[in-house]
C-alpha cells in the first residue's frame, strides 16, 4: 500500500490496523523497499504492533515464513474481522483456519467502490512495482468503481 501511495486508505476502511512483529520487522529490515521503511520510521497511530499471546503453530511455521505466520496466528488469538495477505500459501492456510481474508487487490477494490482511489491510477503504479497483477484482476479493479 505505501508504494502505491495508497496507504491512506487503511485506516479509512479498516480503522485500526494491527500487526505482528515479525510483519513489522520485514518492513523495516534494511532489504525492505526504502520508501516503506522510511514510512514505517514514523508509522501513524491507526497501526499497532501486537504481540502474540502464544507461540505460533507448528502448522503454519512449517509452511510459511514468519511474517505470514504470525498475522495468521494473531488473527486467530484476536478473532479478526479480517486479515490482509496477499501469499498464496498463506491465504490457504488462513481460510482453512477459518479466517476471512483479503488483498491488496481487494482493498483497492474496496476503495475504489467508496470512490478513495481511482483504479486507473492504482493499477499504474502497481505496475510500477514488482508485485504481479492478472490482467483478470486488472480487470476486476477497473470494473469495480463502475
Amino acid at each position: 500500500m505505501v508504494l502505491i501511495d495508497a496507504v491512506h486508505v487503511l485506516p479509512s476502511l479498516y480503522g485500526h490496523i494491527l500487526i505482528p512483529p515479525a510483519v513489522y520487522r520485514e518492513l523495516t529490515t534494511p532489504t525492505a523497499p526504502e520508501k516503506v521503511r522510511l514510512w514505517f520510521q514514523d508509522r501513524p497511530s491507526w497501526i499497532e504492533i501486537r504481540e502474540l499471546s502464544g507461540a505460533v503453530g507448528q502448522d503454519l511455521a512449517d509452511f510459511l515464513d514468519a511474517g505470514e505466520s504470525e498475522a495468521i496466528q494473531l488473527a486467530k488469538e484476536l478473532q479478526a474481522d479480517l486479515l490482509l495477505i496477499d501469499e498464496l500459501a498463506g491465504r490457504k492456510l488462513a481460510i482453512e483456519n477459518g479466517l476471512r481474508v483479503i488483498g491488496l487487490i481487494g482493498v483497492l477494490a474496496t476503495a475504489a467502490q467508496k470512490a478513495l482511489i481511482d483504479p486507473e491510477i492504482a493499477i499504474k503504479q502497481i505496475e510500477r512495482t514488482n508485485f504481479y497483477i492478472s490482467e483478470d484482476l486488472i480487470e476486476f479493479l477497473r470494473s469495480s468503481s463502475k
